[in-house]
This record gives structure tokens, sequence and C-alpha cells, in this order.
């Protein structure tokens, strides 16, 4: 296995530690213990030997494992299934012009994959765990672009068939959440459906879409529906509460879980099953100029790890893995699904 660069990554947990300065040694010292008797997992996308693979890791970071073990084949973008017994994913194929980017599900523990839909990304559950939401494509080519989608589509575990969405001018869609009744879709756009970019809300089974007038992208509903996380910006995780009683979806009580300082940059924050944790991943923005963010799936992040903060707090957070290879896309594993 190549070496990473220890010199760079020590430099940068450095600059991470700084960016987290608001949370002590012994508040971070007493959440590592919390989450050392966590009964839920997490498992993220990770770059090692030139390949993307899905990891497995107890939520203090110990104990991590290869669920995918498939050098030929990128796997990232991991979404546990409500009851943790499968795990949806993106999976990058080919070479060239050949290559394709997928939507494939497993079991939890890494076996019985199958293809979903070829061309497609951003799977999400839907929270009864019957089927999930994708986004297929904007064109064949392959792109890395997070917003390169045309449609949505719901596809059905027990069939195994697939539906499009009802709104036909869906597009520029990525990242996708459900709420805890099914009724709504979150997702962000980007220079898609009249909107330079914002977080909607998108109703399920209609064809209604309203801008939750939220700054940002990336929203991910709590498992119980009543709260939501995003990245108010390259370096702030915001939470607030969801509002479905008036006419239209809103957010209210808007507060900070993690705010970080530049140059570390904070991303895809994702509730723990009971709520309590936000489990998200940070390191340095490039230096490269025209290169791809270090966010996007497929994008190599050097000495990028995940942590997991106190969704109560404001930055009492801990670093779970220190590595660097990559670490993003964190997700959690409810007990279920060991």
């Amino acid at each position: 296995m190549k070496q990473p660069n220890r010199t760079v990554y020590r430099i940068r947990a450095v600059l991470m530690a700084f960016a987290c300065a608001a949370v002590s040694v012994g508040a971070a010292d007493d959440l590592r213990a919390e989450l050392g008797k966590s009964p839920f997992r997490i498992v993220f996308e990770t770059r090692r030997d030139g390949n993307w693979e899905i990891f497995r890791m107890n939520a203090d970071g110990s104990q991590p494992v290869n669920l995918t073990k498939t050098p030929k084949c990128d796997e990232g973008y991991p979404q546990v299934s409500p009851d943790g017994s499968k795990i949806a994913f993106s999976a990058d194929e080919g070479e060239g012009e050949g290559r394709v980017r997928s939507v494939y599900v497993m079991n939890a523990d890494g076996t019985g994959r199958w293809l979903v839909a070829k061309h497609a990304r951003y799977p999400v559950w839907n929270r009864k765990g019957m089927g999930l939401y994708y986004l297929p494509d904007e064109q064949e080519q392959f792109t890395i672009r997070d917003y390169a989608s045309k449609g949505m589509c719901f596809y059905d575990l027990a069939t195994r068939r697939t539906e499009p969405h009802p709104n036909a001018e869906i597009h520029h869609l990525y990242n996708l959440g459900c709420t805890a009744d099914d009724k709504w879709i979150l997702s962000t756009v980007h220079a898609g459906m009249n909107f330079k970019h914002a977080i909607l809300a998108i109703s399920a089974h209609g064809k209604e879409v309203f801008n939750l007038r939220i700054p940002g992208c990336r929203p991910h509903v709590s498992p119980d529906g009543k709260r939501v996380a995003w990245n108010a910006s390259d370096f702030i995780i915001r939470v607030g509460d969801m509002d479905f009683s008036g006419p239209e979806p809103k957010v209210i009580n808007q507060r900070d879980a993690v705010a970080s300082q530049k140059p570390v940059e904070v991303y895809q924050g994702a509730w723990s099953p009971d709520g309590r944790y936000i489990a998200y991943t940070s390191g340095t923005k490039t230096e490269k100029k025209l290169a791809a963010p270090p966010e996007l799936i497929g994008v190599e992040a050097p000495g990028w790890n995940i942590f997991v903060a106190d969704a109560s707090a404001t930055n009492r957070c801990v670093q779970v893995t220190t590595d660097g290879c990559s670490n993003k896309e964190p997700d959690w594993v409810p007990v279920l699904g060991k």
C-alpha cells in the first residue's frame, strides 16, 4: 500500500485542531468515551491502494472493516437502510469513455450486491425501507459534477421495479433526503428548475416544490423527521427544526452544530439513529486552481477524516479516523445492521 505523506497529514491535523479550538480536550475525551459505548456504527467511503472502498467502523473509529474489497470498482456514498440490513451506494466502473456511475444495493456485511440502475447517482432510502430514490444522470458521458442529474426515480425493493417521479421538470439535484413520513424529499438544486442554488422540499408523490430559503447545500433529515442538518457554508454545519404546520415547509430555530475556520472545511453531516450525534467529514480545501472540490464523490481528498459532533452543542466534536485516506460521506448503521 502506498504510504501517505505523514508530514502533510500532521500539518492538516494541526489545522483541524485549530479550527475546532472551541472544543476542550476534556469535552472531546468525554465524547469519545460516549461513542465507545454506542451500539451504532458508521460506514464511509475511503480511498486506499488507489481505489475507493466502503468501510464500516465503530462509532469511536475503532475496528474498521472493508465491506467492498473490489480493486477494479470505485464504491462510495454509502446510504444505510432504516433497518440497517442493506446499504445503497454509488459505483464507478470502467475506464475512459466507458466509465459509468451506477447505483447498487448490498447487504450490510458487503455481500449480495445487485444493480439498481446504470448512469445514476445519489441514492437515498425512503423511511419505510421499502425502496430508494435516486437521480438518473443528465447524460451518459461520465462526470464527477454533483448536480449532473435529470429527473428522479423510485426503486421498489420487493419488485425491483423503477418508477419515475411525477414531476418531470426535476433536474440538477443532488444529495437527497426523505422526511419521516415519506411525504417530502429534501435536496440541493444547482442551476436547475429556475433556481440558481437552493435547498428544496419536493413532494414525494406530487409536483409541489418549495424553496426552504436556507443557505447552503446537502440537507440530512434526522431519523425522527423533526430536524435537518445542512452545510450553511464550506465551514459550517447548521441544524434546525422542520416545520410543516403552515402552507409551505420551512426550517426554524437554526443554530450552528459545527463551525470551522479557514482553510479547514466541514461537510456531509449525517444524523445518528438516535439523533444525538452528527457524523461529518473535515479537511483542508484544495490548493490547486481549477481542481475539483474534494467533497465531491470520486475526488481524492488527502488528509480528510471523519468526525462526530454532539448534535445538542456547538463544536463539541471528536475525530474518529486518523489516516487521512480521503475519508468522506459518513452514514450510520442502526443496531440491527451489525
